[in-house]
């Protein structure tokens, strides 16, 4: 058992007023070193420790008082699942970036990780091909990544989020919503950093019998859709499944676009089916949020009920856009319970929310529009 004290307070917000504070926990030496080298060239952030396992990285935290941490999955000693237990309990505001390999293996651990915490995750550099092109791409993908989380200050620790629920105050230019004369026929959710623990909280609140699909895009890689799917539908009552192409959209059963896929849909003989591509990236990401709202509106006649939930971007923006002008109806997430208040912040600064809810607002939320509860 490791027993730590409270995490000190330092002067300043990381991102603002002075550097982000980052610990890089791996037990490759080449590893470490590659990460570090990628976070020592930015001048907004400070490496303040190393470790090669958790144990190490837990007996370091109160000296170098890092606000983020980039954590290896697979370590000797403690794992950074096990690492990241103790990092939740003692050290809450602390944002957790996990390292793995994209293999099964590798994809299965990381879900499980943000499951349980983790705010994101990078996927290692491979040990083929020049190492300043593996470098190159580490540092496009993890600086972003990291610097997301402190766009406005140092984050909030990460606890379940307090019930709110409030009419969101759209602009005057914004196309609003008409009376709705017709029921929904579909949910749709857009998600991106955070997703996992979003979805864990919202999901699980449809019941057995829910009478409409529910369309999902998580920005994630393949692989790692499939296992989210499982996870979901073990805790689920509705059925959770990573969408094939042609699959035909059932009620009660919720579909996630597979990774580096985009989900669209078309109609057959009165009967709507999953169309997958590999068409361009929208917002840099495939699947995107924007194709599938896009067309479940074309194929659903505007009767769409669509919610925003926490991550980086503005990918959904323009789909909630298409949702509201065809009488459809758009919940956002508020930004006291996302992880990063992009794309929901996005709709909600266009003017496009009909109503913004803390997180595990949202699930009862959905079933009341929908007309369930």
């Amino acid at each position: 058992m490791i027993d730590s004290i409270a995490h000190r307070k330092i002067e300043g917000r990381p991102g603002a007023d002075r550097k982000i504070r980052v610990m890089v926990v791996d037990d490759s030496v080449v590893i470490r070193r590659m990460i570090t080298r990628v976070l020592e060239g930015d001048p907004e952030i400070e490496v303040v420790g190393t470790a090669a396992n958790g144990v190490l990285a837990l007996q370091k935290m109160d000296e170098a008082m890092p606000d983020a941490i980039t954590l290896d999955i697979e370590m000797p000693e403690m794992d950074g699942l096990e690492t990241l237990l103790h990092l939740r309990k003692n050290y809450p505001r602390v944002r957790v970036i996990m390292f793995s390999t994209l293999t099964e293996r590798g994809a299965s651990a990381t879900i499980d990780s943000l499951l349980r915490g983790a705010n994101e995750y990078v996927t290692k550099p491979s040990n083929t091909g020049p190492a300043e092109e593996s470098i190159a791409r580490l540092r496009n993908v993890l600086l972003p990544k990291l610097k997301q989380f402190f766009a406005g200050g140092m984050p909030k620790a990460v606890t379940p989020p307090a019930p709110l629920l409030r009419e969101a105050a759209a602009s005057a230019s914004a196309p609003r919503a008409v009376a709705r004369l017709k029921p929904f026929r579909a949910v749709a959710i857009g998600v991106s950093t955070g997703g996992p623990t979003a979805l864990t909280e919202v999901i699980p609140n449809f019941p057995a019998d829910f009478p409409l699909p529910i369309l999902i895009v998580q920005h994630m890689p393949p692989l790692f859709t499939q296992f989210l799917a499982d996870r979901l539908n073990v805790r689920s009552s509705i059925r959770v499944v990573e969408a094939q192409q042609d699959m035909m959209l059932e009620p009660a059963t919720a579909y996630i676009a597979p990774g580096d896929y985009h989900m669209r849909f078309e109609r057959r003989e009165g009967q709507v089916r999953i169309v997958l591509d590999q068409g361009p990236p929208e917002n840099s990401c495939r699947p995107a949020v924007d194709a599938m709202l896009r067309s479940a509106v074309e194929v659903f006649q505007g009767d769409v009920l669509a919610a925003i939930l926490t991550g980086m971007g503005h990918d959904g923006r323009l789909g909630a856009e298409s949702v509201k002008k065809r009488g459809g109806y758009v919940i956002a997430q508020d930004s006291e319970s996302s992880v990063v208040w992009g794309m929901p912040g996005a709709v909600v600064e266009a003017g496009l929310a009909d109503m913004v809810v803390g997180l595990n607002a949202m699930g009862p939320a959905i079933l009341r529009e929908a007309g369930r509860v």
